[in-house]
């Protein structure tokens, strides 16, 4: 509860902030009217996000601990998304980087995990306009993720390495809708890993073994849901504060694995804040035909 004291405090620093907003700031803020009603249908907008995030997470690698180590966790996410020429312009590029840091302890408190991830996701998505409200979008996603975890107790092995790619099944759906003159935007964004492959010691077998005596062990294993059943999903919510776009947003976090006779897991849950940019794309003919 005290990691969050700091966020729900810049929260309400936020929303006095935030003034009335006039008429103008309507749903123009959260798609690409802004755009087509001045200059044609034929303008695109790219839409770039940060988000940062506070929350808890519950750890175990059996590599280094058989104990549920749980503690604090630290998010940043970057992400862009864009139209592209697939499909009649039907398809939407999501691009997102995202690190987190960690720190962790056992019930007894006697020990401390310290960790840390990198992870990149790229989605291509199809949308469905399902009414004036509500928009669906779905395609495959490619994901990639490298880290560590170390254990400040252990003195053999004390430290494990992450390093693991998947592709998934990416889904995203929207619904607009407006409180007065301001325009609210709620979105919810799934991903499923399906396929993919993650590299792990094997029982017992330490680092020295692979990389100094090359003692390889099955340590490249195949991923699938029966194995590493895992998905990552995020509610968000966009509003105007003055001239910025706000944004707040829940996640859940899911990532687990059972090869080679080691378990692990990884449970988080985060509460995230940050701001939207969008930028309008004008083609350059259009852009003189307008002049």
């Amino acid at each position: 509860m005290h990691t969050l004291r700091p966020i729900i405090c810049l929260i309400l620093l936020g929303l006095v902030a935030c003034t009335p907003v006039a008429a103008q700031y309507s749903n123009e803020l959260f798609t690409d009217s802004s755009c087509s009603n001045t200059l044609g249908t034929n303008m695109h907008v790219t839409t770039h996000a940060t988000l940062f995030g506070t929350g808890r997470v519950r750890l175990q690698d059996t590599y280094l601990s058989p104990l549920d180590y749980s503690g604090p966790q630290l998010f940043i996410f970057r992400s862009l998304e864009r139209p592209t020429r697939l499909l009649d312009s039907k398809v939407l590029f999501h691009g997102e980087f995202r690190a987190d840091i960690s720190s962790t302890q056992p019930r007894k408190e006697n020990a401390t995990y310290l960790g840390g991830t990198l992870g990149y996701t790229a989605a291509w998505l199809y949308g469905w306009t399902l009414s004036q409200r509500f928009k669906l979008c779905a395609g495959p996603q490619l994901a990639g993720l490298v880290g560590g975890l170390y254990n400040t107790r252990n003195g053999n092995n004390p430290a494990q390495v992450y390093l693991e790619t998947n592709l998934g099944a990416a889904l995203q759906l929207s619904y607009s809708l407006r409180i007065k003159h301001y325009p609210i935007t709620i979105s919810n964004q799934l991903g499923v890993p399906l396929l993919g492959a993650m590299f792990t010691p094997a029982y017992g077998q330490s680092y020295y073994e692979i990389f100094s005596l090359g003692h390889t062990d099955h340590n490249i294993r195949a991923t699938h849901p029966f194995n590493a059943p895992s998905f990552s999903d995020r509610l968000t919510v966009d509003f105007p504060c003055r001239k910025s776009i706000l944004r707040i947003g829940y996640l859940i976090d899911i990532r687990q694995s059972d090869v080679n006779n080691l378990r692990r897991h990884a449970y988080s849950q985060a509460f995230m804040i940050g701001w939207v940019r969008n930028i309008c794309i004008i083609p350059p003919l259009r852009y003189e035909a307008t002049r």
